[in-house]
């Protein structure tokens, strides 16, 4: 039994947002931990970056980049940060995250409140980057005029002070923003976020939804490798609803955790084929375990990430899934993270 599982119950007695507060405040007042060190075959390298280890942290913890570094000493690889939109919003009204224990899931219809992108560039600019890989992860106003606009703010105010971008266009809680996901509308949107950014600036991730069908998967894998998407990342909450157990199953917003895991691989493996092993993929959604991790991998990740896990999992999640890798890669004869990639 683990430190978490013991005071998990009485983290669970307050709602589910102002635990999720707690926990980020005390990230931020403890005293910050080396980065531990990970195993060397679990090191991998997608867009030029060097990952220490292929399991990050979602967007969505730390929508303010208030402790990235603090996340990294937890053992992640790397961390994502956001949301961030260019203006601050408050998103939809509360009780907007429910936990559906029963499921091991989570609701959220939180509408990316946040800070704003500038908070969030103060907070990135002093931070030491040597420390660990940090991405960004931007979106749209809710009220924003020109969306596209927004995107193009994003990547002109945060691509000096991440490792990379993420436009995030599959948030089922901002109304018509899976639009973008269209096959026209995301072609304009990435000839704006690509000039943009220019040649010399941070590699650009591209979130997208699990609720695709076919001809989607093959219009969003064609417009991102003609437009040097760096990756993909697969998948962000589902709007289905698997049979759940929980009292909040009937709550709108995205549903993530356990029930999304069979999606979030299934789309994994679409894009596996759409893309012909072109674009790397970074593997999301329902990830708990070790055994799941991999799983992921051998269907075509090349990065990983999670985040409700963190809810009933605990902090040590992280350090557990990576110190356990190693032995199902030896078990499977494999020597290294890249080896692997695709191969089930």
């Amino acid at each position: 039994m683990t430190l978490y599982s013991t005071f998990r119950p009485l983290l669970f007695r307050i709602d589910a947002e102002t635990a999720h507060g707690y926990a980020l405040s005390a990230l931020k007042l403890s005293p910050l931990r080396r980065v531990p060190p990970s195993d060397p075959r679990l090191a991998v390298t997608v867009a030029g970056l060097e990952f220490p280890n292929p399991l990050g942290l979602a967007a969505g913890f730390d929508k303010n980049a208030e402790a990235p570094d603090a996340v990294l000493g937890l053992g992640f690889g790397y961390v994502e940060v956001g949301t961030v939109t260019p203006q601050p919003q408050v998103g939809n009204p509360r009780p907007r995250l429910f936990r559906l224990e029963e499921d091991g899931a989570v609701i959220n219809r939180l509408g990316f409140n946040n800070q704003g992108q500038p908070a969030a560039h103060r907070r990135l600019a002093s931070r030491d980057r040597r420390r660990g890989i940090v991405g960004v992860n931007i979106g749209a106003n809710k009220d924003a005029a020109d969306r596209i606009a927004d995107y193009v703010t994003g990547v002109r105010m945060m691509a000096d002070v991440c490792d990379y971008l993420t436009v995030n266009v599959s948030s089922p809680n901002t109304p018509g923003l899976r639009a973008l996901q269209d096959r026209g509308a995301l072609a304009d949107l990435l000839s704006a976020v690509r000039d943009a950014r220019g040649p010399k600036g941070p590699p650009v991730f591209l979130k997208i939804a699990p609720d695709l069908q076919p001809a989607d998967i093959d219009d969003i894998a064609a417009v991102a490798i003609g437009h040097g998407i760096d990756a993909l990342i697969v998948t962000n909450t589902t709007i289905s609803r698997p049979p759940l157990k929980s009292r909040h199953g009937g709550e709108s917003g995205g549903l993530s955790g356990r029930p999304l895991r069979a999606m979030a691989i299934e789309r994994l493996r679409d894009f596996r084929k759409a893309t012909g092993g072109r674009l790397p993929l970074i593997g999301a959604g329902g990830i708990d375990s070790a055994e799941d991790a991999w799983a992921r991998i051998r269907a075509g990740a090349t990065l990983l990430q999670l985040y409700s896990a963190m809810v009933y999992e605990g902090p040590g999640l992280a350090r557990r899934i990576t110190s356990e890798l190693p032995a199902l890669m030896a078990r499977d004869g494999f020597g290294s993270i890249a080896e692997a990639v695709g191969t089930a």
